[in-house]
């Protein structure tokens, strides 16, 4: 089956063209189409001879939306509902990837998808916007919400952590922030499944998709710490103490039991994981 997918060089993405034998992946790259322009983010799906789309493509530079709003809304939420418009419009499945962030961060406790949401950030609330955009076009959509996006590729917390590790013996992360870091790999397999899954006439919806089991910022640093095998004392701080312009949420748990239900998909292990990643980048 062929999939067209919106990004080609983030985590997700990358993952996505790594897929097993039996996909016909096209992915999608800014030279190939601008999503700051919806118009043709839809257009093109509208002359692809692709079976299914995923959107795996964001603004995702969290404190950069607290002063350029207005961008990350167009790239988060206008530009997937013109895509989600355009699979409806051809009885395509589509699926958007969205994140913790359109919750507020409070309680201790999982949040169903159903639960209310409050985000505290730019990022969010653009995401929230995205959602809203995507369920209003109908059609066969899925949205998975995911958090803590980690892989070999790009700019995440293993990797910065690895660098840091060169140079420091010791660091202050923050450990009041709990949620559950999350494979790129995973999510592109979970993404494939379910496309899989509406190709064949299940339907959609939302969902979420973490890796368990949760923890704080610093007890992840601490496992990559351990399994890169790098002496690195690690001592925890609060949020308060690391101040950022967009404000975190605290609590991340995402409750994926519907994901499971409806598509038999678990949450993955997060040290299984970071072992295959650590593999991949030469250091465990």
């Amino acid at each position: 089956m062929k999939i067209l997918v919106f990004g080609k060089t983030g985590q997700v993405a990358r993952e996505l063209q790594r897929s097993p034998q039996g996909h016909d992946i096209e992915a999608l790259s800014r030279q190939d189409v601008d999503l700051s322009d919806p118009a043709a983010c839809a257009a093109l799906i509208e002359h692809s001879d692709a079976r299914a789309v995923i959107n795996a493509a964001a603004y995702t530079a969290v404190d950069h939306a607290e002063s350029e709003e207005a961008l990350a809304t167009v790239i988060n939420a206008d530009a997937p509902g013109a895509m989600a418009r355009a699979c409806a419009a051809r009885g395509l499945p589509f699926c958007h990837v969205s994140t913790d962030y359109v919750f507020d961060g409070t309680g201790t406790g999982p949040r169903a998808p159903s639960d209310p949401v409050a985000p505290q950030n730019a990022y969010g609330r653009s995401k929230l916007k995205g959602e809203g955009a995507v369920r209003a076009a109908g059609g066969r959509s899925a949205i998975l919400r995911t958090s803590w996006v980690f892989s070999a590729h790009g700019s995440n917390f293993v990797k910065t952590m690895l660098r840091l590790s060169e140079t420091h013996d010791a660091l202050n992360v923050v450990a009041d922030q709990i949620g559950g870091p999350t494979p790129a790999a995973d999510i592109a397999a979970a993404l494939l499944g379910m496309v899989r899954a509406m190709a064949a006439g299940q339907g959609g919806g939302l969902y979420h998709f973490s890796g368990a089991p949760d923890v704080g910022w610093a007890g992840f640093a601490r496992e990559i710490f351990a399994q890169a095998g790098r002496d690195v004392a690690v001592t925890d701080i609060a949020t308060a103490a690391y101040p950022t312009p967009a404000a975190r949420p605290l609590n991340s748990k995402l409750d994926c039991a519907a994901l499971a239900d409806d598509f038999g998909i678990m949450r993955p292990d997060w040290k299984a994981g970071l072992a295959g990643v650590l593999k991949e980048l030469g250091v465990a």
